[in-house]
């Protein structure tokens, strides 16, 4: 029998504390885990694709089972073409869940072999969410409780912010 590969797919941008804290329960539950950062013009990214997979490997590099990799195109696609078998989705509201729920039955569909697992976030990250971060670091808010530390200074950089007492 052939090691289980897992995926955790999103668009990361940028990488919070609730996606950490869902790739570090991961990859305590499967062998091989990868984080798929996603290429999706259509949500208007603040960071470029290889910067999100960049903010990922270091906020995920103390686990030595976590590769990340940025596609294009359907996760489904990604899956097949890196043997992974099993989806891991984060999922935050009721909306989350019936959303993730139809996804999952598509993507069996497109391909047999794919299982969706999902995860509830830790309650302290349930409100986390990458536009949340966004909208709140373009108006002064403070970042640190929010986001892995080595994405601070990228992310206060990137709104034109310099680090502060109150921004860490």
């Amino acid at each position: 029998m052939s090691s289980i590969i897992a995926a955790y797919s999103g668009t990361f941008d940028p990488i919070t504390l609730g996606h950490n804290d869902i790739i570090h329960r991961a990859a305590r539950m499967f062998p091989q885990l990868i984080v798929a950062v996603g290429l999706n013009p259509a949500k208007n990214p603040r960071f470029s694709l290889e910067e999100r997979c960049e903010l990922v490997r270091a906020a995920s590099g103390d686990l030595p089972n976590v590769e990340v990799k940025g596609f294009e195109g359907l996760v489904v696609d990604f899956a097949r073409d890196n043997g992974v078998t099993v989806l891991v989705r984060g999922v935050r509201t009721v909306g989350d869940v019936d959303y993730e729920k139809q996804m999952a039955v598509m993507n069996r569909d497109l391909y047999p072999q794919l299982d969706t697992v999902m995860l509830a976030p830790s309650p302290e990250y349930a409100h986390l969410s990458s536009s949340l971060v966004r909208e709140l670091t373009s108006l002064g808010a403070p970042v640190a409780k929010l986001v892995p530390k080595p994405v601070v200074p990228v992310l206060l950089e990137r709104f034109g912010r310099k680090a502060s007492r109150r921004t860490r």
